[in-house]
């Protein structure tokens, strides 16, 4: 079983930045692809950055250039860098573990930019 536990969410002004960590339990952290999503209120949960096993990344066009996502095997944690935030980066960011046929989430963490 894997359990995946994000932080580092807030409150933060447009412009300015955040980091979210997201620590997994279990063994399979190193050969599985992490992902971040984000659901603002009143949308669908999308996919923000994906990371696979072997470092290669994606970003969905409204964060590219703006976020960065890594891991770190050593720690069992991804990361999510976000700089510039906007107010429509808005959201609870939920960390994804994605291994086989097996999908993990997190709770979830809110991130709100505004002044």
């Amino acid at each position: 079983q894997v359990q995946l536990v994000e932080s580092g969410g807030g409150l933060v002004q447009p412009g300015g930045s955040l980091r979210l960590s997201c620590a997994a339990s279990g063994s399979i952290f190193s050969i599985s692809a992490l992902a971040w999503y984000r659901q603002a209120p009143g949308k669908q949960r999308e996919l923000v950055a994906r990371i696979t096993s072997g470092g290669s990344t994606n970003y969905a066009d409204s964060v590219k250039g703006r976020f960065t996502i890594s891991r770190d095997n050593a720690k069992n944690t991804v990361y999510l860098q976000m700089s510039s935030l906007k107010p429509e980066d808005t959201a609870v960011y939920y960390c994804n573990l994605d291994y086989l046929l097996y999908k993990y989430w997190g709770q979830g963490t809110q991130v709100t930019v505004s002044s």
